[in-house]
């Protein structure tokens, strides 16, 4: 409906409030007069009359409210936002909308952005948190976006499917991230967001279906599924974070790791690996092994090098040191986690002093680790997380 209402008037904010004033007249007449027999379409009619009345009340908007009038099809008033947007091409459509959304004529960040805030249904608070910046910069970034797209007059419509390619950069951009924020939650008392991991799982199922021959969109894929497989093992019966090397492997689907393995060989076939790909097969490695003591760090530490050459990022570098103190030891990863603090790009990112804890605990250096794992402590996002971390603090304060 959102999707129908930018085609109709080329005004984002203008679509959402109408949007949600269609679902607000819902709630309150629909108890009383009952649920209509088409309720998307009552929903869009009633939304489409809103933005209709608020365009005439602006005399600024006379050739805008023409051209509205001229795109929507007078033959069915009730026209679904389906119907209008049309783009038969992509089955999905969620999907399609996602397509329609990431725009090339916006900045990548911009376009994954402004998608997961609209049509994932995530906060500008939980977006902010997955580019590490801080939410007033998320919310200016996405007012910023909104403006061009209006200024620009960029036309919401689904792309034709030889256009699909320049677009596949954000879809992908979008449910990575999507599945990030179910996977580990940016707030609130759960770690998991089960719901978001299995509609961004199915996106990216329909995705590798709908482009078969970008080794990208099954990469993807593979990299959920090989994480979805551990999702069970991540939390105890209390909700609390279990760490990989502690996890109970017996809990994970091993059907969905094979699953991830087959994605995986299948888009390695189509060309070199990509960042995705690179990232799908550091999942493969944990989940194949047979135990923490199996797990092949040294070529986890390659792959994150290769990695950060294909998609620098201080996210992967704090990683990369990860598995360099896994291979090499702690002092080693620590001297890696010491260059990204002097950098200052992961400054308010929990999982840098929190690393530096761990390496520092097992180092034997309990003091410091305990300032580093309070520091990590009064930023971590989720009441789980805090908790990990309040127990290992206790540890270290206490000696043990």
């Amino acid at each position: 409906m959102v999707a129908a209402l930018i085609r109709m008037s080329g005004d984002w904010d203008l679509a959402e409030d109408c949007a949600q004033d269609a679902f607000a007249q819902a709630v309150r007449s629909w108890p009383r007069d009952g649920v209509p027999q088409r309720p998307g379409a009552w929903l869009t009619t009633v939304a489409r009359n809103r933005a209709l009345d608020r365009l005439r009340r602006s005399s600024t908007e006379t050739a805008r409210l023409r051209q509205a009038v001229t795109l929507w099809p007078a033959s069915d008033p009730d026209a679904t936002s389906e119907a209008v947007l049309g783009g038969e091409d992509i089955p999905d459509d969620r999907l399609r909308l996602i397509f329609t959304c990431c725009h090339p004529a916006l900045a990548l960040d911009a376009r994954v952005a402004l998608t997961l805030r609209t049509l994932a249904g995530l906060t500008t608070a939980e977006i902010a948190r997955a580019f590490l910046v801080p939410e007033p910069t998320m919310a200016k970034r996405l007012v910023r976006a909104k403006h061009k797209i209006r200024n620009a007059r960029i036309p919401y419509q689904v792309p034709p499917p030889h256009l699909l390619p320049q677009r596949l950069a954000g879809v992908l951009g979008v449910l990575y991230l999507l599945f990030n924020e179910g996977y580990a939650a940016s707030g609130g008392e759960n770690l998991i967001r089960a719901g978001l991991c299995a509609e961004a799982i199915r996106l990216a199922r329909a995705l590798a279906q709908l482009m078969p021959a970008e080794g990208e969109a099954r990469g993807l894929l593979a990299l959920m599924l090989f994480h979805d497989a551990r999702r069970l093992a991540r939390v105890d019966e209390a909700g609390d974070l279990v760490t990989l090397e502690d996890q109970d492997r017996g809990r994970w689907d091993q059907a969905e790791i094979g699953e991830a393995s087959e994605v995986l060989r299948a888009a390695a076939e189509l060309g070199p690996p990509g960042p995705y790909q690179l990232q799908a097969a550091v999942a493969g490695y944990h989940a194949t092994a047979a135990g923490p003591a199996a797990t092949d760090w040294a070529a986890i530490a390659r792959l994150y090098q290769q990695l950060a050459g294909a998609a620098p990022s201080p996210v992967v570098e704090l990683n990369r040191a990860v598995a360099v103190a896994m291979a090499d030891g702690p002092a080693a990863g620590l001297a890696l986690v010491a260059e990204l603090a002097r950098s200052g790009d992961l400054a308010g990112y929990y999982l840098l002093p929190a690393t530096r804890a761990d390496l520092l605990r097992r180092l034997g250096r309990p003091a410091e680790a305990a300032a580093s794992y309070r520091e990590a402590l009064a930023l971590a996002p989720s009441a789980a997380e805090q908790r990990y971390l309040s127990r290992r603090l206790a540890e270290v304060a206490g000696g043990t």
